[in-house]
């Protein structure tokens, strides 16, 4: 009688191969990538060795693909204004780590117009609105 167990990635179930000990993941595409990814993770952060390695072959790659950053923003300007966006949002994130809880008012935003927006709430304020988002328009 064989046994099915839950993939930890999609959660579907599936029959183990014998031959792998301790399987984990199906084998569906995504999730024998999802498994990849995994371990490479792991791996970077448990081997200095592995981490030195990758490290060495992304230089000698930027070394054989000079400009290829470039070029890529020049063909793709929308995902480079969003990624700008996302790092504004970033960047003011981090700097409001430092202060959690402000007593200041919030300030209304300025009128947009209509478009598709990310709204991402701003937490631990004591102003007058229960909840605060900040704008990002999507590029």
């Amino acid at each position: 009688m064989s046994r099915t167990i839950q993939c930890v990635h999609c959660g579907c179930d599936f029959k183990p191969d014998p031959r792998v000990k301790n399987q984990r993941y199906c084998s569906a595409k995504e999730c024998q990538r999802a498994r990849k990814r995994a371990w490479q993770q792991e791996k970077l952060r448990s081997d200095p060795d592995y981490k030195a390695n990758q490290r060495d072959c992304q230089r000698e790659w930027h070394k054989r693909h000079p400009g290829y950053y470039r070029h890529y923003r020049e063909r793709h300007p929308k995902s480079c204004e969003r990624n700008r966006l996302m790092q504004r949002y970033r960047n003011s994130r981090k700097r409001s780590r430092q202060k959690v809880a402000t007593m200041d008012a919030f300030r209304p935003a300025s009128i947009l117009d209509p478009a598709l927006y990310y709204l991402f709430p701003v937490i631990a304020k004591m102003d007058a609105s229960t909840q605060k988002v900040l704008i990002i328009p999507v590029a």
